[in-house]
This record gives structure tokens, C-alpha cells and sequence, in this order.
């Protein structure tokens, strides 16, 4: 099975070179969490592969939303699985700075509504959407929360990549809605579309890469690390599987993996 990876160095644009981030421009994935058919499970896997801490046990109307946390930063979070039948799934959340007006210009573009958007305490507002090629994501407008607050480094969110079986239809839904510039990479097989703002890479959009046809299109989240092959072999120690085995690209080592809920995800040494 091939699977396409982040070629070019995983980014998030406004660090200035630092893992630390405060803020997210429009357009920018900022945060990611499972959803997840076993809390407990999840956290013991998540702790054990990247070292995570769990952050102060949610509040009774947060139904089990819990925060991972890294050097006292946010870095992702694992909660229930919101409906009947849904796998485990790493979900990728694009920042805005209006999700009711997000949600007009995601369904006006052929996009699919899974959760209108929707107040979440105090911290922010969200909406869960499918874009017309089938790949779903979720919206944030920050109020307290502002997303990740570390990434780029080991244990921390470096990189989201659509795979769909439509990528060029797929680049003209997410240019429309959030403006995305595009630069179009031949790879050999699939293309690989870099999603950017302003001319920064923010992201990629590519094909499934010979997975099964039973996988449907979804937003791959990869986590840096510092050793790509002893992580993978930290996986299968900790219950999960590999994909798709360590190899070597231009931005670094890297592999896909799924976690002991089946929850796929990538790791990478940039």
C-alpha cells in the first residue's frame, strides 16, 4: 500500500521558526483531536507513544473531553465518538474567523453539514462539515482556545493532508471557501497540492495512494518525531498497527500508523 506524505517541510507559517504558536490565521489547520470508541484506551496509547501528559479532568458537560498536553502546552485532545457507527478518527479542525459565515461559504460551495456551527463553553465555536469529494473536517472560531500551542516539534502536530479520491475537485472547494493558493507537485502517481496562504504551505490535498477501496477520503494528521522507525515499533508495542512502513522522503522519515482503536494517523522526523 502507498501512501502519499508531506513533501515539502511541514509548516505552520506564523511561528517565525518556533514551536510555540498563539495564533491562526484564517485558513490554517489549528488543532486536531480523536474521537476515540475507548477514552482510557486512547489516553494510555497517546501517553505511552509520545509522552503526552493528560490535562485536568473535564468539566461534567464536556462528556470526557480530555486535553493532551506537552511542555504545558496543548497539543491535542481525545473525546467520544459523537455517532452511531463511526469509526475512531483523528479529526482536523481549519481556523476561521467566522463560522456561521464558514458554514455559509462551505455549503454554498457543495459542501455537506455534519454539525451546524455551535458554541463549545466559552473556548470557541465549531461546526463539523464533508467536503464534496467525502473528506470531513471541522471548522474553529477561537475565543479561549486558540488551537495548538505546540507544534512542528517531537510530540507535537506537524502536518494535515487530505487524501480523496478527487483531488483537483477537492482544491476548488477548500480555494473557495478559505482562499487557498495552490501549487500543484508531480510526485509521480497521485498529484500533491499544497495548500497555501499567502504563499506559505499550510497543508496538502492529494489521492488515496492504492489504499484499499473500502478507505474513504480523510484528513491524515502527522505527529513530529525524533526516531520514526523506533516510533513505529513504539506502536505495535503499545496495540497498534503500521500502514505504511518508515521510508524516506524530502522532508524527512516518515510513516503511517494506527492507533489501538484503528485510528490512523502519520509520524514523521522531519
Amino acid at each position: 500500500m502507498r501512501h502519499s506524505a508531506a513533501q515539502s517541510a511541514p509548516n505552520r507559517p506564523s511561528l517565525g521558526g518556533m514551536p510555540e504558536i498563539s495564533e491562526y490565521k484564517p485558513g490554517m489547520p489549528c488543532w486536531v483531536d480523536l474521537n476515540s470508541s475507548d477514552i482510557e484506551a486512547s489516553k494510555a496509547f497517546y501517553t505511552g507513544l509520545f509522552g503526552w501528559e493528560t490535562g485536568p479532568t473535564p468539566p461534567p458537560e464536556a462528556g470526557g473531553y480530555t486535553m493532551f498536553m506537552k511542555g504545558g502546552q496543548e497539543v491535542a485532545a481525545v473525546g467520544p465518538i459523537q455517532n452511531e457507527g463511526q469509526p475512531p478518527v483523528w479529526v482536523t479542525y481549519i481556523a476561521t474567523a467566522d463560522a456561521d459565515a464558514s458554514a455559509k461559504a462551505i455549503t454554498g460551495a457543495g459542501g455537506t453539514a455534519l454539525a451546524e456551527p455551535f458554541d463549545v463553553m466559552d473556548v470557541g465555536r465549531m461546526g463539523v462539515f464533508m467536503d464534496p469529494t467525502g473528506g470531513a473536517f471541522a471548522i474553529w472560531q477561537a475565543k479561549l482556545h486558540r488551537g495548538a500551542g505546540l507544534v512542528n516539534e517531537p510530540g507535537a502536530l506537524c502536518w494535515n493532508e487530505l487524501h480523496t479520491a478527487d483531488p483537483s475537485a477537492a482544491k476548488d472547494f477548500y480555494s473557495k471557501v478559505f482562499g487557498y493558493g495552490a501549487e500543484v507537485n508531480d510526485f509521480g502517481g497521485d498529484p500533491y497540492i499544497e495548500i497555501q496562504i499567502g504563499g506559505t504551505t499550510v497543508g496538502a490535498i492529494t489521492g488515496m495512494g492504492g489504499m484499499p477501496p473500502e478507505v474513504p477520503p480523510h484528513w491524515l494528521v502527522y505527529f513530529a518525531v525524533d526516531d520514526t522507525d523506533a516510533a513505529v515499533d513504539k506502536v505495535k508495542d503499545l496495540g497498534g498497527s503500521v500502514l505504511s512502513p518508515p521510508m524516506d522522503i524530502p522532508a524527512g522519515r516518515f510513516a503511517v500508523v494506527a492507533d489501538n482503536q484503528g485510528s490512523s494517523f502519520g509520524v514523521i522526523k522531519l
